[in-house]
């Protein structure tokens, strides 16, 4: 049995259907499926652990903007909420393995692209800083005897019910329905990744980590970079109603650019993205449910 911590969320939801149809029994732990599901609080980490072979740990605060606003919550959820998690492993007297979904955030402003696993940790804001420090409490329950792996994701689409404020999600529910796309930065450049490649990706990282492999860490991008602006013409393009677009300014806690390099994921795993983005888009407008114009708004995390 495998738990999923945030099951309920973008990613969550769609893996744990995939790892049941794969054949695999799954445990879905997040909050928002019952209140008592909260990663914050040990012995509710400490039941759901009894009797699973290992973990995805995905739940967290998601979002930079959240992050930015409630750093205490980030703090609890994304680094305290780990520890424990990793502790609680650690004590079972059959070790479950253990997968920590972290970000290109971590990255901060790369000096150089596309961006390896190699390359520095600099992160700018509170999200990223909450990452790089989980990432850390994995590497050292690894040096203490736990399969514990890391991957590292990049702007994750494709879903209608994920979170309104993303920005391909909030781009493609102004093209469905009609408003406004508030583009924070239109030279910003990301590597946009389909929920469905990510969830193969960690479907094959957890295959890996119950043989006992460690390939962490490893990002599960598409390596191809593209403008918020770019994003918002693509989306516009799909569009079932009239759409403006609007410029804004960049956030000032927002990283500017990001490309990864998915050779590391390709060597190790076997994995690549097969999803393109203007397939993964146009998918997505034509699932957004319809509504009368309203105004959305864009941001970049």
């Amino acid at each position: 049995m495998i738990l999923i911590t945030g099951s309920q969320g973008l990613i969550g939801r769609h893996l744990g259907a995939f790892l049941e149809v794969s054949g695999q029994e799954v445990r879905r732990f997040d909050i928002t499926r019952d209140p008592a599901e909260d990663v914050r609080d040990p012995l509710a980490l400490a039941r759901a652990l009894q009797g699973v072979e290992g973990v995805i740990h995905l739940a967290a605060i998601s979002r930079v903007a959240r992050a930015e606003a409630a750093p205490l919550e980030c703090e609890a959820t994304n680094v305290t909420a780990v520890g424990h998690l990793l502790r609680l492993c650690l004590e079972q007297s059959t070790r479950p393995w253990a997968i920590f979904a972290s970000s290109r955030e971590v990255y901060g402003e790369p000096e150089r692209l596309p961006v390896g696993e190699g390359d520095a940790l600099a992160p700018l804001n509170v999200y990223g800083r909450s990452k790089a420090r989980g990432e850390a409490l994995m590497a050292r329950a690894a040096e203490a005897g736990l399969i514990a792996n890391v991957c590292r994701l990049s702007n994750v689409y494709g879903c209608p019910l994920d979170h309104a404020d993303r920005v391909v999600t909030a781009f493609a529910g102004a093209a469905a329905r009609g408003g406004v796309m508030r583009v924070d930065g239109a030279r910003c450049c990301f590597d946009f990744t389909c929920v469905g490649d990510v969830v193969s990706a960690i479907a094959l990282l957890a295959q890996a980590s119950a043989a006992g492999d460690r390939p962490t860490p490893v990002q599960f991008v598409s390596g191809r970079g593209t403008t918020l602006m770019d994003l918002a013409l693509l989306a516009r393009s799909f569009g079932r109603a009239p759409v403006t677009i609007a410029e804004a300014p960049a956030r000032a806690y927002d990283v500017g650019r990001f490309i990864g390099d998915p050779r590391a994921a390709s060597e190790r795993l076997g994995w690549k993205a097969t999803t393109p983005l203007e397939e993964g888009v146009e998918a997505l407008v034509a699932a957004m449910p319809g509504s009368v114009a309203v105004p959305v708004l864009g941001q970049s995390g």
